[in-house]
């Protein structure tokens, strides 16, 4: 046989099996943020705020790690320093560096995981398969009150897990969401925590906080990316299916379900920003999959919680507007109010502001929490972002996880306290399932 033809039948027989021999040779390449900086810049005009954020069209050179209508903090690579100068000066705005090298954060993030012992903690963060091997522990050692499911598979073919916690018939339900975006990596540390604590505290209040509420929690929902975020691009944020249309890849999970989609510029067309909505709704299957779970058992859900970060803020509806608001909004801002104070009160005195979506951060339409709160009926339903408010951002330190995650167990006690007393927590249900 003719080496052309050899070479030819092999090259064919690796396609068919899903990679070329040449693509298996190439070493998966870190992404590296050398120099890169971050920005805080002030804006007072939407004329100057628009203008800063076209830069985050050059995706190379710029990339919004957060915008709440009067500030937006920008990563800027170290060739984009004049032009980003250049572009303070043109809108007449001034710029405070909050973070000088992105890239020694992330390598101090390495070096703690290195450093650590391999059980499983609080102490380090920890890649997927730590995790799902962590969550087999839970289910082995606690096997009277947890069951292990699985919302679906991702584009990759990677399972979606979720653990139920359950003491009792009749509880109210509370659905947590952790990691739609898959470099928040703090939210699904805090997920984590907050199980370990559910299921072993000692505590009399969490206790009850634990067996009074029927608890499904998803410590990764966007698990490909969030590989990627491991293996390859510490600061990606989106899915990891590809576009028909474009040579970038994935989709902002948490602007991709079937509520108000890519209503009032709350989301991007552009399959290569940051907040592209995805060609159509629910075109993720990790979204397609959360959905359908939740269609399904939304009788037993009184509570959703999306847990993100950064920026130290609880956001009910709506997000794809802020001319209009929830018919239970006063109460929304109560039970908001009850998370806030509490978690002021540790000793941290971390302060959590509080409003709309749309509101007081960015419009964001096809949201997790306005999707639960308009489609599935479930009127008390919130974005949690997490620390920090910029000394961080996205690459908040190891040592964050237990303060973080313990202001979050005092806000959910206080917000379903208080969820209680207005009445949003009687059982939605009359027949037991999952």
């Amino acid at each position: 046989m003719k080496p052309y033809i050899l070479l030819a039948i092999i090259i064919i027989i690796s396609l068919a099996n899903g990679a070329s021999v040449f693509k298996k040779r190439e070493p998966k390449k870190k992404v590296r943020y050398d120099n890169y900086r971050v920005f805080k810049i002030k804006y007072k005009s939407p004329m100057q705020r628009q203008s800063l954020l076209d830069l985050t069209k050059l995706k190379q050179n710029f990339s919004l790690w957060h915008d709440d209508g009067s500030e937006c903090n920008l990563m800027v690579a170290p060739s984009a320093l004049p032009l980003f100068e250049e572009r303070l000066r043109l809108v007449n705005a001034t710029a405070e560096m909050f973070i000088a090298n992105v890239q020694d954060l992330i390598d101090q993030e390495n070096e703690a995981g290195t450093r650590a012992d391999a059980t499983f903690g609080w102490t380090r963060y920890h890649n997927l398969t730590e995790i799902d091997a962590w969550l087999d522990t839970i289910l082995a050692n606690h096997p009277e009150v947890t069951m292990g499911f699985v919302l679906g598979q991702s584009y990759e073919g990677r399972d979606i897990r979720g653990l139920r916690i359950s003491y009792k018939w009749g509880n109210p339900g509370v659905f947590i969401e952790s990691n739609i975006h898959a470099r928040e990596w703090i939210t699904s540390a805090t997920a984590t925590w907050l199980i370990n604590e559910l299921l072993t505290s000692k505590d009399e209040s969490v206790r009850e906080l634990a067996e009074s509420h029927d608890w499904y929690i998803i410590p990764v929902l966007n698990v490909d990316g969030f590989v990627y975020t491991h293996e390859t691009d510490r600061l990606w944020r989106k899915t990891r299916q590809p576009s028909l249309i474009s040579d970038c890849i994935g989709v902002d999970a948490n602007r991709n379900f079937d509520s108000h989609w890519m209503e009032n510029g709350g989301a991007s067309s552009d399959p290569c920003d940051e907040t592209y909505a995805g060609p159509y709704p629910l075109s993720e299957p990790e979204i397609k999959a959360m959905s359908d779970f939740i269609s399904i058992l939304k009788h037993k859900m009184n509570v959703m919680l999306a847990f993100h970060s950064y920026s130290q803020l609880l956001l009910s509806p709506y997000g794809h507007t802020a001319e209009e608001f929830p018919d239970n909004y006063n109460d929304l801002m109560l039970v908001a109010k009850a998370y806030s104070d509490a978690v002021n009160g540790l000793p941290y005195g971390t302060i959590y502001k509080y409003g709309s979506s749309a509101g007081i951060l960015y419009p964001a339409s096809g949201a997790t929490n306005d999707w639960a709160y308009n489609e599935q009926d479930i009127k008390i339903s919130y974005t949690i972002e997490f620390r920090d408010t910029g000394n961080f951002g996205f690459v908040l330190p190891a040592a964050f996880i237990k303060p973080n995650a313990e202001e979050t167990l005092i806000g959910i006690m206080a917000l379903l306290a208080e969820s209680k007393r207005l009445g949003y927590l009687e059982p939605k249900y009359t027949f037991d399932g999952i």
